[in-house]
């Protein structure tokens, strides 16, 4: 008997949350082990060493589905989380990937190819739809475009994409962790971004490293 994945549900939707729930509890070698309605909720009470697989939904109420899996990232790094959507977005997509999710499908999938997905990732595979595979590999098949940033904030960018904190990417360029933050902040302005999740997310769609 195969051993039974553990999986967490944060959905909004409390229909499309229970009906996720059955389905896993009704399958042998899957089991719902929580339930939540909002991020907050997840981030506050989610023991992350209880789960194998998270599904997240993206359009959360509050603290987004991106969001809350960058944070649940940072403090599980092996955690497997998979995107629920109800459309086709690429911005989300790529946010989603750069925030550390395993996989990114649509609620309209089916229920078999759900529990298929969920084992995918389960196993160290990257679950998505042909469609949404073929937009990644589009995305990166276009031409590189000019980069606003200078040749250092490059190289401090490039450190924030592989997950680098101030300190570390401080030690490596050595220079001051202060300097480091005023380039972050430089970054930011000329990027038009907030987050580092959102900086990440702009360096890979507009291939800057």
């Amino acid at each position: 008997m195969k051993e039974e994945i553990r999986v967490a549900i944060v959905e909004d939707d409390a229909e499309i949350r229970q009906l996720f729930g059955l389905l896993l509890d009704n399958s042998p070698g899957y089991q719902c082990v929580a339930q939540y309605a909002d991020a907050e909720s997840a981030l506050d009470q989610l023991e992350v060493a209880e789960v194998d697989v998270v599904l997240m939904d993206i359009d959360l109420p509050g603290v987004s589905g991106i969001q809350c899996t960058e944070k649940l990232k940072q403090e599980s790094p092996e955690l497997n989380i998979i995107m629920l959507t109800v459309h086709e977005d690429d911005a989300a997509l790529f946010d989603s990937l750069c925030a550390g999710a395993t996989g990114y499908i649509l609620k309209e999938t089916s229920p078999v190819q759900i529990l298929e997905d969920i084992r995918t990732a389960h196993q160290g595979g990257s679950p998505m739809s042909s469609a949404i595979a073929r937009r990644v590999i589009q995305t990166f098949h276009q031409p590189q475009k000019a980069s606003p940033l200078s040749e250092r904030e490059t190289e401090v960018l490039t450190y924030l994409v592989e997950g680098q904190n101030y300190r570390t990417i401080a030690e490596a360029l050595f220079v001051s962790p202060n300097t480091i933050k005023a380039h972050i902040k430089n970054i930011y302005r000329k990027l038009e971004v907030s987050t580092r999740a959102e900086a990440v997310s702009k360096a890979h769609k507009d291939r800057l490293i």
